[in-house]
């Protein structure tokens, strides 16, 4: 039996993926969640195989519900969907330790497969993300752009600062002591060679970081 969980916030959506999955796969049991905080109880309730997750849902970021998986749910294998393209957010999914990233306009053709192959221990990389994976690795790191070095919660503290947030707010939306907080936005300074939050709001505009 293959149980897959499937996180997404537009019910159709979910409807569509299931049948698209049910007609192709034999034996297959199916969990829905309309949001992260949905997606992260479904976990704790039952064991499953896959976790189909759409990373632009409602409420905690996806790369929230990637973050509990890696930590808690090891064997859980995580395929993202998102309308994002690959080159904007593919990359940053696999290093979060999720096994996919698919596209959904590409999900018709290509969903199957992709589960499939995660299902198999490999890990779904489409043509685009590969291009893009054989382009950063023929790069010299010195070419890099500066906030390819930050974590996923150095980037999601640098975002919330970008946005003039304070270290409270910023606490209270991740559930972390403010300790913490001030930790990862020196951290941040550190990494991007910024001095202050000025710095750092014209870091995130100039870079695109508040799109991702």
């Amino acid at each position: 039996m293959i149980r897959i969980l499937l996180a997404d916030d537009h019910a159709i959506l979910r409807q569509g993926l299931k049948q698209i999955l049910a007609d192709e796969l034999t034996d297959v049991v199916f969990g829905e969640a309309g949001d992260a905080a949905q997606a992260v109880e479904q976990l704790r309730k039952a064991p499953w195989d896959v976790l189909i997750l759409d990373i632009t849902m409602p409420g905690r970021n996806g790369f929230e519900v990637l973050i509990t998986v890696r930590r808690d749910y090891p064997s859980v294998r995580v395929l993202v969907l998102s309308s994002t393209p690959e080159d904007q957010l593919g990359m940053r999914a696999l290093k979060a330790g999720a096994a996919g990233y698919l596209n959904k306009q590409a999900a018709p053709l290509q969903l199957v497969g992709a589960v499939q192959q995660v299902l198999a221990g490999e890990r779904f990389v489409s043509k685009a993300l590969a291009q893009r994976m054989a382009e950063d690795l023929g790069r010299p790191t010195n070419e890099r752009a500066l906030h390819e070095a930050l974590s996923e919660r150095e980037l999601q503290v640098c975002k919330l600062m970008a946005q003039g947030q304070s270290i409270k707010v910023i606490a209270h939306e991740l559930s972390l002591s403010a300790k913490t907080i001030s930790t990862f936005r020196s951290r941040v300074f550190e990494k991007l060679a910024l001095h202050n939050d000025i710095e750092l709001a014209h870091y995130a505009r100039e870079h695109s970081l508040l799109e991702l």
